[in-house]
């Protein structure tokens, strides 16, 4: 009889601690379930992104550091605002207009709401026909726009130096404007302002901003660019 109870309180011990560690795994995946559900972002966000297309401007050639190009500046006084938008530099120094054509629906594999087209300052330089150079811009977006018309197009205006010939500058310059009234886009009117033809502001080639030009390239998008983005 004893034994038989002995036996009988065992059962009972085996049973309760049995119910408690079950109570105790499912405690712990419970509560592993609520973290996770708290670390992890949500499905479907929101973030907005604004890609910014250029060349060694935009790439930020020359710098120790391409954080200190444009783009990333721009990215900082957004999320210094809180703004719930991501910079993107698909700078690519020595990019032309034609090689930007040939690798824009590549770049167009995401969902983009601002797109700022900073491209042709290289072809000015090469003394490239300017129709070609017009024409290659148009071909871009175009193509933006054919991907998503809804996205927001900034183009940047450039200038050329004065060494390549009068009648060629002042035609190349014209682009940007045209072009920005013919797609209704929105226009920078020249990236450089303020920052060309400035040495203090520029690298030894004369050509690529320092870190404080930079700075100055991204009050320039900054300007049209904050209206855009706080609609």
């Amino acid at each position: 009889m004893k034994i038989f109870l002995k036996f009988c309180y065992f059962s009972l011990l085996l049973i309760l601690l049995s119910c408690g560690s079950d109570a105790a795994k499912k405690g712990k995946t419970t509560e592993k379930a609520s973290v996770e559900t708290e670390s992890n972002p949500k499905e479907s966000s929101t973030t907005k992104t604004i890609l910014i297309f250029g060349d060694s401007l935009t790439a930020g050639y020359g710098l120790d550091d391409v954080n200190d190009a444009y783009p990333t500046v721009i990215q900082t006084i957004i999320d210094s605002l809180l703004l719930d938008y991501t910079v993107i530099n698909s700078g690519l120094s020595g990019e032309t207009t034609a090689s930007g054509k040939n690798r824009i629906n590549w770049v167009l594999n995401q969902k983009i709401d601002v797109f700022i087209l900073e491209l042709g300052s290289n072809d000015g330089l090469r003394g490239i026909p300017l129709k070609e150079t017009r024409n290659n811009l148009q071909a871009i977006i175009d193509a933006v726009l054919e991907k998503n018309a809804e996205t927001k197009i900034i183009l940047a205006g450039m200038q050329l130096p004065p060494n390549m010939g009068e009648d060629y500058i002042t035609d190349f310059k014209t682009i940007f404007p045209e072009l920005a009234a013919k797609n209704e886009l929105y226009l920078i009117p020249f990236l450089l302002k303020d920052v060309g033809g400035i040495p203090e502001l520029n690298q030894s080639d004369g050509i690529h901003p320092t870190v404080e030009g930079q700075k100055i390239l991204a009050k320039n998008v900054w300007t049209v660019l904050e209206p855009i983005i706080n609609l």
